[in-house]
């Protein structure tokens, strides 16, 4: 009996060891998984940001340079000879954050009517509304331009902000946040203590949803930010472009000054990772954390 007690004690001590090894060994292999996979997808931006600082020559050169230069003077330079760049930047900054304000706020005004109030085809129109999240942008461009040439709106920024101020994804995206986390309990006190609908959305509704609109703020930014088709058709003048329509004109056939070009799109860039870094803490918490303790 005594030997059978051992020996199953022996048994059991040998599971426990090899089991926090094995449990070790395997968060390491994931941690370096994980670290592996980053790496790959930073490689792309660590090599923009390295062919910014070198000239075209050493960009093709062979082997291929993996560390900073020392051309960024010469590549800015060039760069402002090329394009305007800072009349580019301003336009992006205007149509992003015009067009991101205005997203967060008829798509959450609407996604929290269809979350917590009850009105006459609710149902209905929500249906039309997914419906419409299955119809590709493309096969709407041709009604589209043919609406902004009548508005009058070619060359206009308004064509680019305004036709998007209530996108059918926001207003589903801000719908499901304020179901799961905005009690109706809530609504009804702040109803009793004389709050006004008006009230009750900017100052109740509003702090509650706040990782909500860091996720769609995000998303909406990085999205306008980076279009092209629509300011492709829309924008004629060369004071009028757009980023990645000013990247666009320094490609030519006589030459294109890469070092300029990767200059230009790094710049570019650094706002989309400045504006996540900013927002990602309320981003992470919209997707790990509810609004209420239960």
């Amino acid at each position: 009996m005594t030997r059978f007690l051992l020996t199953f004690l022996g048994i059991i001590i040998l599971f426990i060891v090899f089991g926090r090894f094995f449990m070790i060994w395997k968060k390491i292999a994931l941690y370096t998984i994980l670290i592996l996979l980053a790496g790959m997808m930073a490689l792309p931006f660590y090599m923009m940001f390295v062919y910014s600082t070198l000239s075209t020559t050493q960009i093709y050169s062979y082997p291929p340079i993996v560390w900073f230069g020392r051309n960024v003077i010469n590549n800015l330079a060039s760069m402002n000879k090329i394009v305007n760049f800072a009349q580019s930047f301003v336009n992006s900054l205007v149509v992003t954050v015009s067009s991101v304000v205005l997203v967060l706020l008829f798509c959450s005004m609407g996604g929290y009517a269809f979350a917590m109030h009850d009105f006459k085809y609710k149902k209905q129109l929500f249906a039309v509304l997914l419906f419409t999240m299955m119809v590709p942008w493309t096969a709407g461009v041709i009604p589209w331009f043919w609406m902004m040439s009548k508005f009058g709106w070619i060359n206009s920024f308004n064509a680019l902000i305004i036709p998007g101020a209530a996108n059918a994804f926001g207003i589903f995206w801000m719908r499901q946040y304020c179901s799961r986390n905005v009690p109706q309990s809530i609504l009804d006190a702040a109803r009793i203590d004389g709050c006004s609908e008006w009230t009750i959305f900017f100052r109740v509704v509003s702090p509650v949803i706040l990782p909500a609109y860091a996720s769609l703020g995000i998303m909406q930014f990085v999205n306008v930010w980076n279009s092209f088709m629509q300011p492709l058709l829309i924008l004629r003048q060369k004071t009028r472009l757009t980023l990645p329509l000013m990247l666009r004109t320094m490609v030519s056939d006589r030459g294109t000054d890469y070092g300029a070009m990767m200059l230009a799109s790094t710049c570019a860039v650094l706002p989309l990772l400045v504006v996540f870094l900013i927002a990602s803490k309320y981003f992470m918490s919209g997707l790990t954390a509810g609004a209420i303790k239960e």
